[in-house]
């Protein structure tokens, strides 16, 4: 159910973004209805494109949200996970909620017709939710002992760093898209009062600073010998780079629809390469155990030390 999550956070991403580089961002004209008087679309001529698409959307947030309480269902009753600790369990809460206000802040994008700040708090919200189901399943698969740390101080640095410089980089790479030609609605095709230019560059060299980090993160983890990191931060490298080849396709051909779908996929796959990365920085498994100082230390066994001795004896005899 975890893996369910994820998959559709993911998938309303990608439908989101349909909505967007499509024009149908009003498809329904009203929230929650999607037309006055009608929860369903009506179909009447050239809008039955625009709003089967936004109302596929609508329908898949409901999808998500019989997906979500599943997951809350499963590991509240079933076991073994029903009996882990109570603060992984309220984990599960948490996309259960994000989807709830999700639902709020799609009304009140249709309210204020389509408002590039409501629009772009929308993905970046959908962002987030990527990366606490990606949470809530590294967690499932870890151990129930308290995290430790399995690297060095300056490579968590490194890994506070990048999460630091991945939130700005996504944050640029929102409003980058709607101060572009794809903003929502065919009718308004620039909706933030930005050089489209300026704020690319500005988002590309966010990317290549994102970059950088990762980059040092490998060979931190090279050189510490932690494989898991090694493997995690390899990973986020190339979802990095794949992102940032499809970032400068799509700049420099015009940004077909496409491609941008596909950047906004990849925004959502680098969110989760960048979750495992950190958590590979620390380990849930058990600590080895350690003697009680309290405890006498173990003498050696005097007969076996007097053989050593006398063996030693014999040796220098001959």
């Amino acid at each position: 159910m975890a893996i369910a999550n994820l998959v559709a956070q993911i998938g309303i991403i990608v439908t989101g973004g349909a909505v967007r580089l499509t024009g149908s961002g009003l498809g329904c004209s009203e929230w929650p209805m999607c037309q006055p008087g009608s929860f369903t679309p009506t179909f009447h001529g050239e809008s039955d494109l625009h709003q089967a698409i936004e109302f596929g959307n609508r329908t898949l947030t409901g999808v998500l949200g019989v997906i979500a309480l599943a997951l809350v269902w499963a590991v509240y009753r079933r076991r073994p996970t029903a009996s882990r600790p109570a603060s992984l369990k309220r984990l599960a809460l948490l996309p259960l909620i994000g989807i709830a206000i999700q639902a709020f802040v799609g009304g009140v994008t249709v309210w204020v017709d389509l408002h590039p700040a409501i629009v772009g708090s929308h993905m970046l919200i959908s962002l987030a939710l990527v990366a606490v189901s990606t949470y809530l399943l590294l967690r499932l698969a870890s151990p129930d002992a308290p995290a430790r740390a399995a690297s060095s101080g300056r490579f968590r640095t490194v890994g506070g760093l990048a999460v630091l410089v991945g939130v700005v980089l996504l944050v640029l790479g929102v409003v980058t898209t709607g101060a572009g030609p794809h903003s929502g609605d065919a009718t308004e095709p620039y909706r933030w009062a930005l050089d489209p230019a300026f704020i690319s560059r500005l988002h590309a060299l966010s990317v290549w600073t994102f970059v950088v980090l990762v980059v040092v993160g490998l060979v931190l983890a090279r050189r510490e010998g932690n494989a898991p990191a090694l493997r995690a931060w390899g990973w986020l490298l190339a979802v990095t780079l794949l992102q940032g080849l499809i970032g400068y396709v799509q700049y420099f051909t015009g940004l077909p629809e496409v491609l941008v779908g596909l950047h906004m996929l990849g925004a959502a796959l680098t969110v989760v390469a960048l979750v495992y990365a950190v958590g590979a920085l620390v380990t849930r498994a058990p600590s080895p155990p350690t003697a009680d100082p309290r405890l006498p230390r173990r003498q050696p066994d005097s007969s076996a030390a007097r053989r050593d001795g006398e063996s030693s004896g014999c040796r220098r005899t001959r």
